[in-house]
């Protein structure tokens, strides 16, 4: 069998940067290619058209196109026109494209195509509660309309897009995954005290309701110390660094607590996970987000979102706790708990890689999706 993927992102040197996304085709990629299924990834919207083969995958990094009027079609088309030459040369038999700004709208491939549900713009703009340009949600419901099979990463996101772009196909759920030999504990002690967070620095991740969280941990634990390991983006609402935002309304003692290192490469995100004492994760906007997952395979106690796909991944109470963000007391106080009773984070940080080992690892999921594919290519 050979499958294709369409994606803007993937964790890669030449290409631009990538999250969650691009990370969960790699993670489902690689470990297909163990499984002797050949892999094809399209890149678009690149700086340069590159084409080469690494460690089994074959690549397509596709230049972005600009027009002088209607670039949003025409790019689609030449997409369409250069997918389909190398579906018929390399006889791909199924090619998977993501839901977000329904790249695939107006594409006829020559091959079945599955889209996955990894959260659509307009997903995203609801869970918000935010305005969406028209021709974003036009385009998003075309191709999911146009798609001949549709999965999700989660129940709670298929729910959400079936309602949003009144579908009526059939949605099958396969969750994200995560490589369980790459992202375990070290055994290395936690620093005490020492709180991460990781992932973009940006409003729907729920940064600026950390920041009114930790002011309260802090004015219990002086002692504590909150690591913000991201890339910083400009807010949508008031077009101003999140981060400078987040700043604001820290105290001035709060602040001293605070250390911004940056985007940082997955070795030392890695690093940082296993040093940490908590992670906390208060999204707004996720479909199933592969931060949790990674930090969950490391045996580390989370203090998460309570929003809907919280309750797919996280187990209150046993992987560790699901707040409301909004709640800032009482999600301080789930941090103070683990911060001050190291055996409890212990407990559930354990808890935490038994289930994504059960549930959530490469080898596990990867045969649900053969199995998928077996169903709906062409060979």
């Amino acid at each position: 069998m050979h499958l294709a993927f369409l994606t803007p992102e993937y964790p890669h040197p030449h290409s631009s940067p990538s999250g969650g996304l691009g990370t969960s085709i790699k993670n489902l990629a690689e470990q297909l290619i163990k499984k002797d299924i050949r892999i094809t990834v399209f890149v678009y919207g690149q700086e340069k058209d590159l084409v080469f083969e690494e460690e089994g995958i074959r690549f397509h990094f596709i230049k972005q196109l600009n027009y002088d009027f209607f670039g949003w079609y025409r790019y689609r088309k030449y997409l369409e026109y250069y997918i389909n030459k190398v579906i018929l040369a390399e006889q791909i038999d199924a090619m998977e494209a993501p839901d977000w700004t329904g790249i695939t709208a107006f594409m006829k491939l020559k091959c079945p195509l599955v889209i996955r549900m990894n959260g659509s713009d307009s997903y995203f703009c609801r869970l918000e509660d935010r305005s969406q340009k028209k021709k974003n949600f036009w385009f998003e419901k075309l191709a999911l309309k146009a798609a001949d099979h549709l999965l999700s990463v989660s129940e709670f996101t298929a729910d959400k897009t079936r309602e949003i772009f009144n579908l009526k196909k059939e949605i099958k759920v396969i969750p994200n995954s995560v490589d369980v030999d790459a992202f375990k504990s070290t055994g290395e002690a936690p620093t005490p005290d020492t709180i991460l967070y990781f992932g973009s620095i940006i409003r729907k991740k729920g940064v600026l309701e950390l920041a009114h969280i930790f002011n309260l941990i802090h004015q219990q634990n002086p002692n504590a110390r909150l690591i913000m390991a991201g890339r910083d983006v400009i807010d949508i609402q008031s077009k101003r660094s999140t981060r400078s935002l987040f700043e604001e309304v820290l105290t001035e003692e709060a602040r001293k607590q605070l250390l911004w290192p940056g985007s940082l490469p997955y070795e030392e995100i890695r690093s940082r996970i296993s040093r940490a004492a908590v992670i906390v994760l208060p999204s707004f906007a996720e479909a199933l987000p592969m931060t949790w997952l990674e930090a969950m395979a490391m045996e580390k106690a989370l203090v998460t979102s309570d929003i809907g796909w919280a309750k797919e991944v996280m187990v209150d109470g046993q992987t560790g706790y699901t707040v409301d963000p909004k709640n800032h007391s009482a999600y301080a106080d789930k941090v103070l708990d683990l911060l001050g009773n190291k055996e409890l984070a212990k407990k559930m940080g354990k808890a935490a890689r038994k289930r994504v080992v059960e549930s959530f690892s490469a080898g596990v999921v990867v045969e649900e999706n053969i199995k998928f594919y077996d169903s709906v290519s062409i060979h």
